[in-house]
């Protein structure tokens, strides 16, 4: 097995692609490879320095025959001569064929790094040529412009008397100790004598260029050659090695399965077949990707691995031939080798490897760039289980909150947070040592993330991790965290191990498991070998096959046995299976037998079902249904065991990684149950419950301490005081809970009787009152600081779900709305001197969901004034004043939309004169009606966010300040955003990010407008936004200013085809007006008449019904009259492309839309498709919507069939009376599709795009 498969991962990749850094098995030493850069490098500055001395003889009339001499004189003293060298670099130059081998030779033939040495002790012990005698050689050489080749010549000897000092390192004693100052003052002193110009220096300098180029080339291809050789071999290695280990995996899968069809099938261990990476094996079912081991791995090793893989390890990393020759062949100098020392230092770490155990909550996290960043996190998701990451000093737990994973610091009260899933975490799981975290999710886009503990760095990410986006149902990491494995959650379950520590994206191998296993949902590895590991459903486990002729109950969980020769497996009748693994012989071939199981006992451990199973130390620990958690010995006999804390169910344990402390006298371990009574020492543990209740056991003196209680249902209802950092957060666990948000501290909290789930919740404008509707119909008035009663008795007037409570202005009413779409007021009234709260009146106003309640002010009398908004598409306002006991009276209905309904709606801000109602709509458009008339005033495009929005709420000001500067905050599906007034359809203006996959319930802000909250509703968590408006602004001023955003929302921009046509169409409409066949001089102006506008519109391809006509015509024309006093009958281009882009379907014309009409208008055929019989559709026109007349029907069939010119009515020189001459039975088909209606009679064509919905366009 390759390093790249046992070291324990230190960095990988955070996204697709990324590879990995460090040193992988047999690849080669990332300190050799340092080795040789450095040696490449020297031997590059040994030629540049040889070419600088030459020229310097050159210039100083110093022949090369001389220097030959002195060569020779050296080889006579038995030194080896630069003559050699210099001939096998000619010949590599000339050849062009040398290797870096024979390169390496050649070095090891000229000097030996003893030599070396040698040469380097008797110069310095010789002490009779330092560099700086040789540079006052070469200065007084220069400053007299005549050095002689005698002076050159008397430099050699001395080198030679001094210690056989070779050219070599001549030059590289230069290199070392000249600075690049005295070299430029050799140069310019060289210019003023005269001897040396600037033209040779820059020839020379271009000469030894090219030469190292040539050299460096030529020892890198050697070097690639020699690396590609290596590297096939160990990709061979690598591969046998790991079909070996797969020999062991094949027990843990079952291969080629074919259970009896009894409860409990015979032992199949026969039919398990050997699995090998084998591509011409396409009938296995499992699966192998192979993949190029990344350059380097990680250095760290295991003491976890069989002998056999040591062995194969040991062999892989024995140095090569000439490997070390490479070390020895050049000398470098003390600075050089610091120096890169040092870069290689700084390449290798990272924040990964250089941050420590406590590095993560050093990290300020204050500072955001984001408009929205997360800041807290209430609630865990009970189902999954806490894990203990931290010693006694630092207690930190690591737990899930939807689709965020939350590493919480108990002492310091601090929270840091791991963000990247786009769905809610559906499991995890962490390493033996705490330090690696992998999460999986399930849904779109699902992801597997392994996580650094020490830094919150997702080192590496696994996308396409399941098939069809089902997610992940469980997962499990090796003790040395190695390798993963996951269960997928789809309907035929897939089994994957990941080599996650190397940089690949497919599972090292796969296996589908068949449905008569049951639906596996739990999954571990044997501890001491990573090639086993057992999966489990409620019914069944797998790796093995078992035979029992009785009922054992449903598995919980399955461990490895402390002996590791047995499995071990849970039941929730509280019985434990034990299987005994048979391990083929190692030296025994493959057709002699595999790995498997066979139950050899089925022990009675206790009458509780057991719910959890695990391993620590010495013992094998049980928590059941009933609370209790005991710990038992190899042979299961108990131990110990703590039952007199009276918890609910055990969800899980998770152990202190610090092993236990010798007891001392001040020790108080209990006593355990044996007839020794030994001191029972065991680790310190985090136990969770099924009812969201984390505790933390000190087993020295069994001090159980509470860390938190969370809500154990969906969270539907938040609320923030309207003046104190206080949030409470009800669950449908009948649970209030309150907090201060801003030390996230938990104050205080109360829990209804059984039945009484929390749904809504909302304070009065003084902060004095907490309403509170729940699920069965009952309402509540509490006190905001106590949460005790505030009212006698509670209200209960409904029997179903109160969906909406609001209070007054003034506090005087409270509403409520339920699911059976009845709004119910209560008033306060004053008996005896005290004020009590009454039941008024309720009434059934709507047909289909309410949607919101909304209490206003009357601007003329400050009464407060009651609306109501449903699904059925009415608004509804009630007179108040008017309503007594048991009677609510109705003010007015107006209708908001012709086909889609409102989702939410508040009061706009005073930002203009007219006062205005914000709607929200399912089509993403927002619409602002007059407050008092209730006209639709404006119609504009809204987030579209991948939903509409559903719940919107005014961000608070601080100061007067603020006033013309407001913002919205909007939450749809699953994301939160804000949005910037004034809304005017720019998409620049708004951001939106995830809050909660699995879907939001609910959303609040902070009386001082920093944060907001968000509920998750099933994920059973509220999470704290914090607002950073600055950075909103800055992303705005990046899309442009005036109609620059708008360009960009139409196909082309303000230089595509689409907005030339408008343009054409926008003058041709002036002409038109003008009279086609006038001769009359043209008046062309930037202005059309407001009568055309719907003709345009219909040009460029939107067709708006009535309705939304008059809706434009009003919002054009009274635009500015409350400002001007004047109404407008024209519009201009930019107002004309606003009114467009806000009007027009945000997705275009989709056949999703079309087909939704036939699909509830039609009926479903022989061929079993929905479709509209002629004399219905025909029926449907002349009487449903917008209803046409016979000549209207019969005009627009003509021109649609061609009968009539294009243009019908609309142009003032066409008209035809086709329209009534046409015979409706001939031209249309006796049943009509979507398809045909859209293409046939319409003449729309349909795109193909298979990514998203079909849209339809004009041809």
């Amino acid at each position: 097995m390759s390093d790249a498969e046992e070291n324990p991962p230190e960095e990988t990749q955070k996204g697709r692609g990324t590879e990995m850094k460090g040193g992988g098995g047999g690849e080669e030493d990332p300190n050799d490879l340092m080795a040789d850069n450095m040696q490449q490098e020297s031997e590059e500055e040994d030629t540049l320095a040889g070419k600088q001395s030459q020229e310097e003889e050159a210039a100083g009339e110093e022949t090369e025959e001389q220097a030959q001499e002195a060569y020779e004189e050296e080889e006579v003293a038995g030194e080896e001569t630069e003559e050699q060298a210099q001939e096998a670099y000619k010949e590599e130059e000339a050849a062009g064929e040398e290797t870096e081998e024979q390169v390496e030779e050649a070095y090891e033939e000229e000097e030996t790094e003893e030599q070396a040495q040698e040469a380097y002790k008797e110069e310095e012990v010789a002490g009779e040529e330092t560099e700086e005698q040789a540079q006052e050689a070469y200065e007084e050489e220069e400053a007299a412009g005549e050095e002689t080749e005698e002076q050159t010549q008397e430099a050699y000897k001395e080198e030679e008397v001094a210690g056989e000092e070779t050219e070599e390192q001549v030059e590289e004693a230069y290199e070392e100790e000249e600075t690049e100052e005295q070299a430029q003052e050799a140069y310019e002193e060289e210019e003023a004598a005269g001897e040396e110009t600037e033209e040779q220096a820059q020839a020379a300098a271009e000469e030894v260029e090219a030469e190292e180029e040539i050299m460096e080339e030529q020892a890198r291809a050697a070097a690639e050659e020699e690396e590609a050789a290596r590297a096939q071999e160990d990709m061979r290695l690598e591969r046998l090695m790991f079909t070996d280990s797969l020999l062991a995996v094949s027990a843990a899968f079952p291969h080629s399965l074919q259970p009896k069809r009894s409860r409990f099938s015979g032992d199949l261990s026969s039919q398990f077949e050997s699995l090998d990476l084998d591509q011409s094996r396409s009938d296995k079912s499992w699966s192998s990707y192979p993949e190029k081991l990344p350059s380097g791995e990680i250095e760290e090793t295991t003491s976890q691995k069989p002998e056999d893989e040591r062995e194969q390890e040991q062999r892989v990393q024995e140095p090569r031939k000439g490997e070390w020759r490479k070390k020895r062949r050049v000398s470098y100098f003390k600075h050089e080798k610091k120096a890169f020392q040092s870069k290689a230092k700084v390449r290798k770490e990272s924040l990964v490897s250089t941050t420590k155990e406590d590095g993560l909550f050093k990290k300020d996290d204050s500072a955001s760039v984001y408009p929205l960043s997360m800041t807290w996190s209430f609630g865990w998701n009970s189902s999954l289980p806490v894990y203990y990451i931290r010693g006694e000093t630092q207690r930190v737990l690591l737990y899930v909150c939807a689709h965020t994973v939350v590493i919480y610091d108990v002492f310091k009260n601090d929270q840091r947070h791991l963000q990247g899933h786009p769905n809610a975490i559906s499991c995890l799981c962490i390493s033996e040592d705490r330090r690696w975290i992998a999460t999986a999710d399930k849904g779109p886009d699902c992801l597997i993330i392994i996580w650094d503990s020490f830094s919150g760095i997702p080192v590496h990410t696994i996308f396409d991790s399941c098939p069809k986006d089902s997610g992940i149902r469980a997962i499990a990491i090796t003790r040395d965290a190695k390798y993963l494995a996951t269960i997928s959650d789809a309907e035929v379950q897939q089994i994957c191990i990941w080599k996650w520590t190397l940089a690949v994206e497919k599972p090292a191998c796969t296996l589908d498991l068949n449905k008569e296993y049951g639906f596996q949902n739990y999954l571990t590895f044997n501890p001491t070998n990573n090639k086993e590991l057992v999966s489990n459903s409620k019914t069944q486990a797998i790796y093995y096959s078992w035979t029992f002729n009785k009922l054992v109950g449903k598995f919980s969980q399955s461990v490895f046995h402390l002996n590791l020769t047995q499995l071990l497996s849970a039941t929730m009748e509280g019985k434990l299976v034990v299987w005994d693994i048979h391990r083929p012989p190692p030296a025994a071939s493959s057709h002699s037998g595999f790995p498997h199981i066979k139950p050899c006992k089925l022990v009675h451990l206790q009458k509780e079902g057991i719910t959890v199973l695990t391993t620590v130390d010495s013992y094998i620990v049980t928590g059941d249904i009933k609370g209790n958690i005991k710990f038992y010995d190899h042979t299961l006999s108990i131990v110990n065991w703590y039952s007199q804390f009276k918890l609910s169910a055990i969800r899980t344990l998770s152990f202190s990684k610090i092993p236990p402390a010798s007891p001392t006298e001040k020790s108080d371990y209990p006593p355990d149950c044996t007839l020794k009574g030994d001191s029972f020492i065991v680790r310190n543990f985090i136990i969770g419950t099924f009812d969201a209740t984390v505790y933390h056991l000190t087993t020295d003196g069994t001090r159980l301490e509470k860390l938190f209680v969370e809500p154990k249902d969906a969270i539907c209802a938040i609320a923030c005081h309207p003046y104190q950092p206080l949030i409470a957060i009800g669950s449908l666990c009948g649970m209030i809970k309150v907090w201060d948000y801003n030390k996230k501290k938990y104050i205080f909290s109360r829990v209804f009787e059984k039945g009484l789930g929390v749904q809504s919740l909302t304070y009065n404008p003084e902060g004095a009152l907490l309403g509170a509707g729940f699920t069965e119909g009952t309402v509540y008035i509490l006190d905001a600081m106590s949460l005790e009663n505030g009212s006698p008795q509670p209200f209960k007037y409904s029997r179903t779900n109160v969906t909406h409570i609001s209070f007054s202005h003034d506090s005087q009413y409270m509403a409520t709305a339920d699911v059976s779409f009845t709004v119910a007021v209560y008033k306060v009234v004053v008996k005896n001197g005290h004020r009590i709260w009454e039941y008024l009146a309720r009434l059934r106003s709507h047909r289909k969901s309410i949607q919101n309640l909304l209490f206003g002010v009357h601007l003329d009398n400050n009464e407060p004034r009651l609306l109501s908004l449903g699904k059925d598409r009415l608004l509804i306002e009630y007179n108040l004043l008017r309503s007594y006991k048991d009677h609510l009276e109705v003010l007015d209905i107006h209708r908001t939309d012709q086909g889609f309904y409102p989702t939410c709606m508040i009061w706009y801000p005073p930002l203009t004169r007219e006062q205005f109602l914000l709607i929200c709509t399912s089509g993403y458009k927002v619409k602002l009606f007059n407050s008092t008339t209730k006209m639709c005033r404006k119609t504009l495009l809204g987030p579209t966010f991948g939903s509409p929005i559903e719940h919107i709420q005014l961000l608070p000001v601080r100061t007067t300040s603020e006033l013309q500067k407001r913002y919205l905050v909007f939450m749809n599906r699953d994301k939160v955003g804000l949005q910037i007034l004034p809304v005017d359809g720019n998409p620049h203006k708004t951001t939106a990010i995830v809050c909660h996959p699995e879907g939001a319930a609910g959303m609040t802000l902070s009386y001082d407008g920093c944060y907001a909250f968000t509920a998750g509703g099933a994920d059973r968590s509220v999470v704290q936004w914090k607002i950073n408006l600055s950075a909103l602004e800055a992303a705005v001023s990046l899309g442009g200013e005036d109609l620059t955003p708008f360009y960009g929302l139409v196909t082309g921009g303000r230089e595509g085809k689409f907005y030339r046509e408008l343009e054409d169409y926008f003058y041709y409409s002036q002409l038109r007006s003008q009279g086609i066949d006038t001769m009359e001089t043209r008046e062309v102006s930037e202005h059309i008449c407001l009568s055309e506008l719907p003709f345009v519109m219909r040009a460029i391809g939107f067709y708006p019904s009535e309705e939304k006509i008059e809706d434009m015509f009003n919002e054009v024309k009274f635009g500015e009259y409350v400002e001007t006093g004047k109404i407008a009958d024209k519009i201009n281009l930019p107002d004309f492309l606003k009114i467009y882009i806000n009007h027009r379907p945000p997705f275009g014309n989709t056949m999703s839309g079309i087909q939704h009409s036939f699909d509830v208008l039609g009926f479903t055929n022989s061929e079993g498709k929905k479709v509209i019989q002629r004399d219905d559709f025909l029926k449907l026109l002349l009487t449903k919507g917008e209803h046409m007349t016979q000549e209207e029907m019969s005009d627009c069939f003509a021109t649609l069939f061609g009968l009539n010119p294009e243009g019908w009515k609309s142009e003032p020189a066409t008209f035809s009376f086709k329209g009534s001459e046409i015979c409706l039975e001939e031209e249309l088909p006796k049943e009509i599709t979507a398809e045909i209606f859209t293409t046939e009679i319409l003449g729309l064509t349909i795109s193909e795009d298979s990514e998203q919905d079909h849209t339809v366009s004009g041809v």
